[in-house]
């Protein structure tokens, strides 16, 4: 390791851990890196235009963040959740389950947790505390979890950003990330019915069954998006991003013809909105194309590969290894960082020891989600906190037994891949 990348390391922590936001830290450090080396600075400005216009597939983020945005605004998430409410608020700790049947569903819309947690999720806090039946921390704890499988289940944000640093196909990775998401929400609506029973949390009135048809039938055209997302991207009708672009189109007829919910002045809001959060991921992604440049300058990767092959370490060795020093980045780290400087680290070790890149990317994008709500800066704690304005204490409090069923899911997926690859090798995924 050179002094110059020492300098880089130390630099890029130094700024994190004062506070300055992780985009702005990366590109700092890697000017340093740059000077110190005596390289020119207008490198940086090449490396990261040639990153973003020859990287198509970027294209996919800020249309999936406009189709969320469509999504959450108007009668849409009513629609959605009242489904929701019918389906499994009739069950012991039954708006718990709605709770994580509505990632379940926005997950297929929105491709980020964040924008779960920050939408739907406080409108579902707000239903559950006035419920009388849940404390503020408990009903904020299970919101923030369940938010994590909005990345898992496709459309997914971090799946296109693991997909430009490792070549991996967006389509296989879409479709082993389905299997996961719906496993990592069966285990929280295993344990918010544990914790209900146990707590003895009174149910909720049910809804009449004879409405189930009606209710079902006015949140239709929205339960169908993931479904022609999935239906484009693997009926070879469109590309990924292609299929982020209908996506966005279909939100917007689907609120301003369909539902009529959705007015000039609210859709300028949503295009300000999408544009600011479109800016904030494009600037860690022009930061880390810069620094990944630098790593590939220092054969990083290289040297990390030969010397486990070196090892002779067991593919699932290394795989738990790699998970671990994730779950502890993540403490501390987002989920854009760790996916665009971290992981392309190890990218070429799991290259030579054989082991699958869908079955790493979904495995590490989950673990990345799971950062998310670990305390003491995941980030999702924070979203919930600013949003609701309940205590960050009791909302750590209440987010342990759903972090440690989480965890457990994602060992399962580690320790048996076909959680993750029967998808893909159904639709012909040879890896």
């Amino acid at each position: 390791m050179s002094f110059e990348f020492l300098l880089c390391l130390v630099a890029l922590m130094g700024l994190a851990a004062i506070g300055m936001p992780i985009a702005y830290a990366i590109l700092v450090a890697s000017m340093a890196y740059l000077v110190a080396a005596g390289q020119s600075i207008g490198i940086s400005g090449k490396v990261l235009m040639d990153g973003l216009y020859q990287s198509y597939i970027l294209l996919a983020v800020p249309l999936f963040i406009v189709a969320a945005n469509i999504m959450n605004a108007g009668t849409v998430s009513d629609r959605l959740l009242q489904f929701c409410i019918a389906i499994v608020g009739r069950f012991r700790g039954g708006l718990g389950h709605v709770n994580v049947m509505a990632s379940l569903v926005f997950s297929g819309m929105s491709g980020s947790a964040v924008a779960d947690a920050a939408g739907i999720g406080k409108l579902i806090i707000d239903m559950m505390v006035k419920s009388g039946h849940y404390t503020r921390g408990y009903a904020a704890a299970i919101t923030a979890a369940s938010a994590t499988i909005g990345p898992i289940i496709p459309p997914s944000i971090p799946m296109v950003l693991y997909a430009l640093v490792s070549n991996t196909s967006i389509g296989f990775l879409f479709l082993g990330g389905i299997v996961p998401g719906l496993f990592m929400g069966g285990v929280l609506m295993a344990m918010n019915a544990w914790i209900s029973h146990r707590r003895g949390f009174a149910k909720d009135e049910p809804v009449p069954l004879s409405e189930l048809p009606s209710i079902t039938f006015r949140a239709g055209p929205a339960l169908l998006m993931p479904a022609i997302l999935l239906y484009g991207i693997y009926g070879g009708v469109t590309t990924p991003t292609e299929a982020a672009a209908v996506a966005a189109f279909y939100a917007l007829i689907l609120a301003a013809v369909f539902y009529r919910s959705l007015s000039l002045k609210t859709f300028y809001g949503i295009l300000v909105d999408s544009a600011r959060s479109s800016a904030a991921v494009g600037l860690v992604i022009g930061g880390a194309l810069i620094l990944n440049y630098i790593v590939a300058s220092e054969n990083i990767p290289g040297v990390v590969a030969q010397a486990l092959v070196g090892l002779d370490i067991h593919p699932l060795v290394f795989l738990l290894c790699v998970n671990l020093l994730l779950l502890v980045l993540g403490c501390f780290l987002d989920a854009s960082t760790i996916i665009l400087v971290i992981i392309p680290l190890f990218i070429p070790s799991c290259r030579e020891l054989g082991i699958d890149l869908v079955h790493f990317g979904v495995v590490a994008i989950v673990n990345c989600m799971i950062g998310l709500i670990t305390p003491p800066y995941g980030i999702l704690l924070f979203v919930i906190n600013a949003v609701t304005r309940i205590p960050l204490a009791e909302i750590i409090q209440e987010v342990w037994p759903f972090l440690a069923v989480l965890v457990a899911a994602l060992l399962v997926m580690i320790l048996v891949p076909d959680v993750i690859l029967m998808l893909p090798r159904a639709f012909g995924y040879a890896g």
